[in-house]
Order: structure tokens, then C-alpha cells, then sequence
């Protein structure tokens, strides 16, 4: 079967949406690093909406900062590739153009570092995920002691990690006297804009002084809030599409239909015109981002650790038990929403109540263990912020301590049934080496993870009420299993 390619498309099925510009004329505005599944079905998508529409000088280079699988997949079908909307109501197949080349970062950096420096670029973007900031998540500070950080600082003219890519191009443009570009995260942060560029600002005042000064006061950093579910792609999802295509696409992505992106309007040298395809371009994304943040991304790390360790696969079928319903919905009501105001116009219970249709949509296999990953960059802004908050005003605090002492069982490294489980954490090691240490003692277990500064700050280990209800749930989960515990409590 041939690969996806520039000279298949007008073969392709009739129901298949394809670009409508003239591809091989498009000029690249945009560089983004961590060109995954997610930019492909969120970002790549809104920027083809606007070449679509409206044509311009936008397209988008593709980077990926680890491996080459990526760019294996879409170069050798120029760098097209299919996004499948999926519902209960069926399928939807548009081919996507707007990336018009993919570089990998590690197999040379000088070359991406040169890419990005080239003035034509406006926009540097980014879904590096949490890690992939370098920082310390309870305290936003560059992590001096990283070991990407600790290279790019030695060997800024061959960096690693994104936040040395973005310094090392816009040192070229400030010793060439050439304008800056704009940061542009997209990634699951609290004020992303702002981390990134306190992180960027820091790392390049060692550096050069002067270059911070430059940076700051010419380069923008533009908080974004972004919202689709986009499940890892199977091979079973290639396969159906290569028989829906009469081609192989090895960079299909699958996503929900609901897509939602807030942009802080604040660029230093222009932009798509996102606004005119559905993209909100505010002054403050602050609190369509803490709305999110808390009521989808908080509900859905607890329902992946109490899901996974329930026995349950995808999030579709957790949403099938009548308790995990009732236990999203409470949290949703109480103690997330006792956290969250909603912007003028903004009907939050309608908003509860979609997302618990999205977390529901059997046809998006959206995968428990998937969303699990990373539990020390995500619970610091997903939980503990709002743990903090109903501390602090003496609220309900018991899901999400519930949700901390899923994590922490599921952070163990070992299931209900005494299996293994695959830990995918920067913290992995230390965290088990906690659990490991207290092995039988719930109580303990919570303290010395609790202990962890890098997750929990200074603060939460001398907060008897967090500590005690989340012990209180550990020892729960130990003695009956976390299914039993939450059918018993949310009946």
C-alpha cells in the first residue's frame, strides 16, 4: 500500500477534506517544538483553518526534541497527514498541510537553532509537555540542577530541551540585531505564557545579562488555554484508516470533535488570524484556564488513577460506572467549582455537563494509563492549587485528597493484583523509593511522598486535614481496593 503523498491526494476519498491553498508556495511563519499528536490535532489544526480561508504565510516546521519517529512518519508523505474527528455520530477525515517540513532536534541542533533564527519565523510554539519546561513545578523556577539544562548552559550551540532552543535562536537574532519572535506555549500550565518566559529569562541572564534585558523587552510570551481530547493513535487506527484512505498514513491523528483554544492577543510580530476560525483572542486567559484546568484536567488525573487501578482501559468505560459518575459530577459541584467564577456569558453547568458527555465518548479511546503519566508535573496545578485554595477558605477537601492517594498507589508501582506497573514520571524512582520505604504503612507512604518539595512545596506537609483525609483514603484503597471504596462512598 503507498504512502500518503502530495500526488494521492486527488484520489482520495470524495469525503475527505483537503487543503485548498497552494501548498508549495507556502511560506513557514511558525517553528513548533514537540510536534506530537496533540499540536497536529489542535494548533496545525486551527493554522489550517486560516490558510484555508484566508491564505497566507504561515506554515508551520515541525520539531521534535527526542526521537525521529515523528518525522519517520511525515516526511515521506509530505509531511501530510489525516485527522480523524471521532464521535458516536461517525467519522470525520480532513488531511492537514499547514506542517511543511518536520527536523529532529538531537540529530542537529545547529540546524533548528538556525531554522528558528531565520527571520521569516514569527512564532515559535510549543507542547513539550510539563517536563519538558525544565522547572521546578512548586515554585516555576528554572531547574538549575536539570541535566538539559546543566548541558545547554555549557553547550548552548547545541542545546536540548526547548527552553536551550529558544535562548540559543534568539541569542542569533540579538547578536544580528534582528527582531525577537514570540514564545508561544500550549502546553497544560498555569499562566504557561508566564512560566515559560520566567524560565527563559532566567537561563538567559546566565548566559548574557544584556541578552535577558533584550529578550524581555522584545520577545512576548502569550498565556494560552487549549482544550481536545487527542488519545494515543493505534495501530488499528492506521489500519482503519488505510482502508478508508486506499493509502498508509503512519501520521494520522485521532481527536474528539470539541476543540477549544484561548490566546493572550500579545505577539511581537503578527499571527494567523486564529480569531477568524474559532480561536478567542483575550486580554487575560486566566480564568477560562483555571476553569479548565480544575474542572477537566483535575477530573480527569483522578479518574486515570482511580480508573487504571480499577481495572479499567479507557476513560469511556470508567464513565460507565454509576459511582465515578456520581464522584466527576461531586467534584465537579464541589470541590473544583467552589474554586471557579465564570466569565460573563459562560454557562459553567452546561460546561460541567459537557464534559462529562466528552469524558463519555465510546468511539475516542482515550487511555487511562496514557493520561496517568507525569503525575508530578500535572497534580501541582490539576489538584494541589485547588487542595490550597479550600484549605485556605476551610472547604470540602476529600476527592481531591482522594485523588492524591490514587496517585500515590498508582505511583507505588505495583496493582491491586500484585502486577508491575509502568510509571512514566520524571520522579518515578524517587517516588517509589518512598512508597518502597513505607511499604504497609498507608500513613507513612503519604508523609514521605507528601514530603517531596519538587511536587508538594513547603506547605502541604503540615496541613493535618490534607494529611489525614488522604491517609484515611490510602488506607482505603490498601484494605478494600479502589473500586470497592468508591462505590461504597459514591452510591
Amino acid at each position: 500500500m503507498n504512502r500518503l503523498n502530495k500526488n494521492l491526494l486527488s484520489q482520495l476519498p470524495k469525503d475527505v477534506a483537503l487543503p485548498t491553498y497552494e501548498r508549495e508556495k507556502l511560506v513557514a511563519g511558525i517553528v513548533h517544538l514537540g510536534i506530537g499528536a496533540f499540536h497536529r490535532a489542535h494548533q496545525a489544526f486551527y493554522t489550517e483553518a486560516v490558510l484555508n480561508q484566508f491564505g497566507g504565510d504561515w506554515g508551520i516546521i515541525g520539531s521534535s526534541l527526542r526521537s525521529a519517529s515523528v518525522r519517520d512518519q511525515l516526511v515521506p508523505q509530505d509531511c501530510l497527514y489525516t485527522l480523524v474527528e471521532r464521535s458516536g455520530e461517525g467519522e470525520k477525515l480532513q488531511i492537514i498541510g499547514a506542517v511543511t517540513d518536520t527536523l529532529v532536534g538531537p540529530e542537529n541542533p545547529a540546524a533548528l537553532v538556525a531554522t528558528i533564527a531565520q527571520p521569516t519565523i514569527k512564532i515559535v510554539s510549543l507542547t513539550v509537555t510539563e517536563k519538558g519546561y525544565c522547572h521546578d513545578p512548586a515554585t516555576g523556577n528554572l531547574n538549575e540542577a536539570h541535566p538539559d539544562i546543566i548541558h545547554d548552559l555549557q553547550h548552548l550551540e547545541a542545546p536540548v530541551s526547548a527552553i536551550g532552543f529558544i535562548v540559543a535562536a534568539l541569542k542569533q537574532r540579538f547578536d544580528k540585531n534582528q527582531k525577537a519572535f514570540t514564545a508561544l506555549s500550549c502546553d497544560n500550565l498555569p499562566n504557561n505564557g508566564e512560566v515559560l518566559e520566567k524560565v527563559v529569562l532566567q537561563f538567559a541572564q546566565k548566559i548574557s545579562p544584556a541578552l535577558a534585558d533584550w529578550i524581555k523587552a522584545n520577545a512576548t510570551f502569550p498565556s494560552t488555554m487549549i482544550d481536545r481530547i487527542v488519545p494515543a493513535t493505534t495501530d488499528d487506527d492506521r489500519r482503519d484508516i488505510e482502508n478508508r484512505l486506499g493509502a498508509r498514513d503512519e501520521g494520522m491523528v485521532v481527536c474528539e470533535p470539541f476543540s477549544q483554544w484561548v490566546v493572550e492577543d500579545k505577539f511581537a510580530d503578527g499571527r494567523p488570524e486564529w480569531e477568524k476560525v474559532g480561536v478567542l483572542l483575550v486580554k487575560d486567559v486566566r480564568v477560562f484556564e483555571k476553569i479548565k484546568l480544575r474542572l477537566l484536567n483535575g477530573a480527569h488525573s483522578t479518574m486515570a488513577y482511580t480508573g487504571y487501578l480499577s481495572g479499567f482501559q479507557y476513560i469511556s468505560e470508567v464513565m460507565e460506572q454509576p459511582a465515578f459518575v456520581k464522584l466527576v459530577t461531586t467534584y465537579m459541584a464541589r470541590e473544583a467549582g467552589e474554586t471557579v467564577a465564570a466569565p460573563a456569558g459562560f454557562d459553567i453547568e452546561a460546561y460541567k455537563q459537557q464534559l462529562r458527555d466528552r469524558f463519555s465518548n465510546k468511539a475516542l479511546k482515550h487511555r487511562t494509563w496514557q493520561i496517568a503519566m507525569d503525575g508530578s508535573q500535572k497534580l501541582p496545578q490539576r489538584l494541589l492549587e485547588t487542595l490550597r485554595e479550600q484549605l485556605k477558605g476551610n472547604g470540602n477537601i476529600d476527592i481531591l485528597c482522594l485523588g492524591v492517594a490514587a496517585w500515590i498507589r498508582y505511583v507505588s508501582g505495583v496493582d491491586e493484583q500484585g502486577q508491575a506497573i509502568e510509571v512514566s514520571d520524571p520522579l518515578a524512582k524517587e517516588l517509589r523509593a518512598a512508597c518502597d520505604a513505607n511499604q504497609g504503612n498507608p500513613a507513612g507512604m503519604v508523609k514521605a511522598v507528601a514530603s517531596i518539595q519538587k511536587v508538594f512545596g513547603t506547605d502541604l506537609i503540615d496541613e493535618p486535614r490534607f494529611i489525614q483525609t488522604t491517609t484515611q483514603w490510602l488506607e482505603r484503597f490498601y484494605s478494600k481496593g479502589v473500586l470497592a471504596s468508591i462505590q461504597e462512598s459514591f452510591q
